[in-house]
């Protein structure tokens, strides 16, 4: 018999001979591809512990993961490395004969079989590779604790729907592979049954499109793949709506649970308790992320109380139903797609689809109702996070209202609620799209149906498209005045003043704006809105000349949103300070406003201040005698305005910052080198835009400290009010 204490032969030795004892590893009948970094980490892992156990959804990849970690450190065992496959063994009480079969032993006495078994690991190095233990959990567990207490040269790499949790086990989650990896493994099958095939220069977006569909789950790209044998790949897209009657017909000799996608998922369902399968099927419902509140909220019922959703939840994680996934908006769960469509069927022969979906919808109205509300305060970028995260569902919400024509008002009503994201967020033609949609069916001109029409308006202006904004806002006007809705109406003048200004009518953007601003007043509105009209206001008065007018207005909005923690509407506030203070002569303060201009858009993604900000910092720039750094901001503007709409909304007051910046530099550089800047600044990303802009400088930050020269509005113990105080003749409201 082998001794523990024997030295192993040195894998790295290239003298080495083989392990004494080859194993039963099978041979790999097709590539292996990609999964490079999951095998150097599982490697480590196994370095490092003596139980690692490969847990991850069904069809995911985990048998062939093991086998080939195991394969690739075969001769690091003296003893050998064994395979025990358990998904056929149907009792607890044979798994110790499945792995005394698994080792390949012959035992005619009278002892127990786990005797047997200890026996003959006490004192080998032996890598144990057991797969499919999920039906035998409890006895793989207890089994596996044993041998590794009683066998210290033992190591056991398992693969499971779910971890052991058994003390000492080292838990590896395998995602579903890479975009790259996926594609790799899709075309390698595909020329299985095609031989020598290769996408052809217009299939290869399908082919990546077919791999995020099927969520980059082997099984399935390999069973797609089959499919080319008689099909597309652009009419395999086509029936991916019924993905589990599609990818069938597995490869002869595979396990029965890999022969079709639908018994695949299926091993893992009737591994569920009934419990955890109501909560799979409910959780179907939602798209994309959710979180533990949503789930216990929607989910939650007689038959499956809200405070059980966690513990359930939980049951689903460990089986690898359900994802985790951390990022800004904290912890949330996710079913990939080809699980969540399983539950989908299931939720739909119970016959509760329609509620679950209403509960989803209400659930997601009051969410976005939420986060109207708190995005005038200090928690203005963890509501943008949060929407971000929440955005496949609130599409979804707003798909199940317009489904019923009694319904069409809650997705008017989420749509309008949305307006601080598709302004705010860098949403406008998405934002574009749902207000148009939500409008095309006739509905009451309630209050929901006013607020889309002036969200429209605005994105609409924010477009550059004066024709849809003007349409929108006119039909909204008139029917708040006939229905008497003041809120509407000053919402419907206040943007008709901001397409007046990108229309280049300065004195009717003024009336109009205070008006709008009286109007505010006089409702008792105050939130992002407000401080923007103000803004918008200053932008206008700026436009006209008056300097200092425009600073008043500004600072006493900045002061306002540092007093509400809002960081939006300060930003475009900045911007109008920062205009002021270049056109004083004090670029180095205009670049400092600038910069904090930038750094609030990118927190919010807000392409459109972002872009404004740029173009008029490449102006500073050219002022500060940094020409060809100039001319690189201009062509990196360029290339973000296509993203948000007409370059300056068509706007000679707002164009001419670029015009002067292009006339200076076209100057000092040349045509040919103003060119080359451009052309290289359109090759920039807006975060490398950003982010090289933030790091330049100039001369003359002496003055940096400053205020741009505007007066300090108001004294000691002033109060401000901007949207209920009385209008000063120079455009800023009154301190009282």
């Amino acid at each position: 018999m082998r001794r523990l204490q024997d030295p192993c032969p040195n894998p790295d030795d290239p003298n080495a001979g083989p392990a004494a004892a080859p194993g039963n590893l099978p041979a790999e009948l097709n590539r292996f591809v990609g999964r490079e970094d999951e095998l150097a980490e599982l490697g480590g892992l196994l370095e490092k512990s003596r139980l690692v156990t490969v847990a991850g959804v069904a069809g995911v990849g985990k048998t062939r993961c093991v086998i080939r970690v195991a394969a690739l450190r075969e001769k690091r065992y003296c003893d050998g490395v064994l395979l025990a496959e358990l998904s056929a063994v149907r009792h607890p009480d044979l798994l110790e004969h499945a792995l005394i079969d698994a080792l390949g032993l012959t035992d005619h006495t009278s002892r127990p079989p786990r005797a047997v078994l200890v026996g003959h690991l006490a004192e080998r190095r032996t890598l144990l590779v057991i797969d499919g233990f999920e039906h035998l959990v409890d006895a793989c567990a207890d089994l596996v604790t044993e041998l590794l207490r009683r066998a210290p040269g033992l190591k056991v790499l398992a693969a499971g729907r779910c971890p052991l949790r058994v003390e000492g086990e080292r838990t590896f989650p395998l995602a579903p592979m890479s975009d790259g990896d996926a594609v790799e493994l899709f075309t390698e099958r595909a020329r299985g049954v095609r031989p020598g095939w290769e996408p052809a220069a217009g299939e290869r977006g399908a082919v990546l499109e077919l791999c995020r569909r099927l969520d980059g789950i082997p099984l399935a790209l390999e069973l797609a793949a089959g499919r080319l044998r008689a099909l597309s790949v652009e009419q395999v897209l086509l029936r991916l709506d019924d993905r589990f009657r599609l990818l069938t017909g597995g490869r002869r000799g595979a396990p029965p649970r890999h022969q079709t996608l639908r018994t695949a998922i299926g091993w893992s369902h009737e591994l569920c308790t009934p419990e955890q399968r109501l909560l799979w099927a409910r959780l179907s419902v939602f798209a994309g992320q959710f979180d533990l509140e949503a789930a216990e909220y929607i989910c939650g019922g007689a038959d499956l109380p809200a405070d059980s959703v966690l513990d359930v939840l939980d049951e689903l994680l460990a089986q690898s139903v359900v994802e985790r996934e951390d990022g800004p908006a904290g912890a949330r769960y996710r079913l990939l797609d080809t699980v969540s469509e399983y539950g989908a069927q299931w939720l739909a022969a119970a016959g509760d689809a329609q509620r679950l979906r209403r509960r989803h919808r209400d659930w997601f109205l009051g969410l976005a109702t939420w986060c109207e509300l708190d995005w005038f305060s200090p928690r203005q970028a963890e509501v943008a996070a949060r929407i971000d995260c929440e955005l496949p569902n609130l599409r979804r919400a707003m798909e199940c209202s317009m489904e019923s024509p009694d319904e069409v008002h809650l997705a008017q009503h989420l749509a309008g609620t949305l307006w601080f994201y598709w302004a705010g967020c860098g949403r406008l033609s998405e934002g574009r799209h749902w207000l148009d949609h939500v409008l095309e069916e006739p509905s009451p001109h309630d209050a929901g149906r006013l607020k889309v029409l002036w969200v429209l308006g605005y994105v609409a202006v924010l477009q550059g498209d004066p024709v849809g904004a003007i349409s929108a806002l006119q039909e909204c006007r008139e029917e708040a005045e006939r229905s008497g809705d003041a809120t509407a109406l000053a919402y419907a003048v206040h943007r008709t003043g901001c397409l007046a200004i990108v229309t280049d009518d300065m004195p009717r953007a003024e009336e109009l704006l205070r008006e709008a601003l009286g109007r505010y007043r006089e409702v008792g509105e105050l939130n992002s809105n407000v401080l923007m009209a103000q803004v918008e206001l200053a932008m206008a008065v700026a436009f006209l000349g008056d300097l200092d007018a425009a600073a008043v207005i500004c600072d006493e909005v900045r002061e306002i949103c540092e007093d509400h923690g809002e960081r939006w509407a300060l930003a475009y506030a900045l911007y109008v300070l920062a205009y002021a203070a270049l056109r004083r002569g004090r670029p180095a303060r205009a670049r400092q406003m600038l910069g904090e201009c930038l750094t609030i858009g990118r927190t919010f993604n807000d392409l459109l201040g972002t872009v404004l900000s740029l173009e008029l910092l490449a102006l500073v720039t050219a002022v500060e005698g940094d020409s060809g750094e100039a001319a690189v901001l201009q062509g990196a503007a360029e290339g973000i305005w296509p993203s948000v709409g007409l370059q300056l909304f068509g706007s000679a007051f707002y164009g001419r910052p670029r015009v002067e910046c292009e006339e200076q530099v076209r100057r000092e550089l040349g045509n040919a080198a103003y060119e080359e800047g451009l052309r290289a600044g359109r090759r920039l990303d807006p975060a490398t835009a950003v982010d090289r802009a933030l790091a330049g400088g100039g001369p003359g930050t002496a003055d940096a400290a400053g205020t741009g020269g505007a007066p300090t509005p108001g004294g000691p113990g002033g109060t401000r009010r901007p949207a209920a105080s009385r209008m000063t003749g120079r455009g800023g409201p009154e301190r009282w």
